[in-house]
Formats: C-alpha cells, sequence, structure tokens
C-alpha cells in the first residue's frame, strides 16, 4: 500500500511536485488554476471563522485565487488523509441518520 503523501491541486487534482515552498505566483502544470490559495491549504475550513483555522487570518475573498497569506501551508493528500475523511463522514452520517 501507497502511504506516501501528495500535494494535489484543489482544482484538477493534479499532482504537484513540491522539490521547492510554492511562491505566491505559482499554477498549477495541468490547469493553471493558482496554487498558493485558501483551497490549497491546510488551514482552508468552510465551517471555521473566515474560513481558516488559523486565528490571524484575515478575510480572503476569493478562496482559489492567488493571496499573500503568511500562514499558507500546502495541504497534504494520500491514503490515509482520504480515510480519515471517509471515516468522518461515514460517523456524521450515521449520527444524522438516527436523529431522522
Amino acid at each position: 500500500m501507497d502511504t506516501e503523501q501528495k500535494y494535489l491541486c484543489h482544482a484538477c487534482g493534479f499532482e504537484i511536485s513540491m522539490e521547492v515552498k510554492v511562491a505566491r505566483r505559482d499554477m498549477c502544470d495541468n490547469c493553471g488554476a493558482d496554487l498558493h490559495c485558501c483551497k490549497n491549504c491546510r488551514f482552508w475550513d468552510p465551517g471555521a471563522h473566515n474560513e481558516c483555522r488559523e486565528n490571524v487570518s484575515s478575510w480572503v475573498r476569493d478562496k482559489e485565487a492567488s493571496n499573500f497569506c503568511q500562514q499558507f501551508e500546502f495541504k497534504k493528500s494520500g491514503p490515509d488523509i482520504k480515510d480519515e475523511v471517509a471515516s468522518a463522514k461515514a460517523k456524521l452520517d450515521a449520527l444524522f441518520s438516527r436523529l431522522k
């Protein structure tokens, strides 16, 4: 089983080579989407204040556009990350199905 962490473009899922840190103007080689954006950041959370889990974040209107955020960290993806998400969704589905 391949457990290597991968970095994927939020827009198309293309694997990004992370040989160096993502710069503000870097774009996906496959679709041209901005890479240094909220939706590629490990702190992006649509349910959090300002849609970010970092306390010092300021409001960013376009979550898919390049920005100047100093807290940006490219989120990792891989089999274990997907399993965690699937497990969390299954638990929520089970919880809400009991409430019906």
